[in-house]
């Protein structure tokens, strides 16, 4: 399983230098290559990097999504077609305005805002007549840090489980938990 994780995580490092390399600036693309490892990034960059790999770019085809895995919301006209950058930058909009809502979960809200980008934050926060709160969210407001395997079960999708969800519920634990 260590093997998988490593392996995992060298090709989302190299996905992600080049996918930031063709999105930024030259400065910071220089930055990027004088890195070592993805955890020399800051736990924000390394949930984008950690997004980008998994959803990779949507295009027409993966109507309604566009970007890095945005659903398009009523009255948004936002292009198939964007560009890397364009998808970049709405990816990381996103993912700031996740955070600001698991914010009072503190050192989890970089954790539950990557998983909310996946799932959706109803999932998560409980949706009335549809879902009920998360285990996952109960724990963590419990203070209980044990919630490694609540978090792995958001690996379904069609109430199947799918493997390469559960290889990216692992690569986010890697990243993002904070003991």
């Amino acid at each position: 399983m260590m093997k998988v994780r490593t392996i995992i995580l060298f090709n989302l490092i190299a996905m992600c230098l080049n996918a930031n390399a063709q999105a930024r600036e030259p400065s910071e693309t220089k930055q990027l290559e004088t890195m070592n490892s993805i955890y020399d990034l800051p736990p924000f960059e390394r949930a984008v990097c950690c997004i980008k790999y998994y959803e990779g770019i949507h295009r027409k085809k993966d109507y309604p999504y566009v970007g890095y895995g945005h659903k398009l919301r009523p009255g948004e006209t936002y292009s198939s077609n964007m560009s890397l950058k364009e998808a970049d930058a709405l990816l990381r909009r996103d993912l700031q305005s996740l955070c600001a809502m698991f914010n009072k979960y503190d050192k989890d809200s970089l954790l539950l805002a990557a998983l909310a980008y996946n799932v959706g934050p109803g999932k998560i926060l409980g949706c009335k007549g549809k879902w009920p709160k998360s285990k996952l969210l109960k724990k963590i407001e419990a203070g209980i840090r044990d919630f490694k395997e609540d978090y792995v079960r958001f690996c379904h999708w069609k109430g199947k489980k799918i493997p390469s969800i559960e290889r990216r519920r692992y690569a986010e634990l890697a990243l993002l938990y904070i003991r």
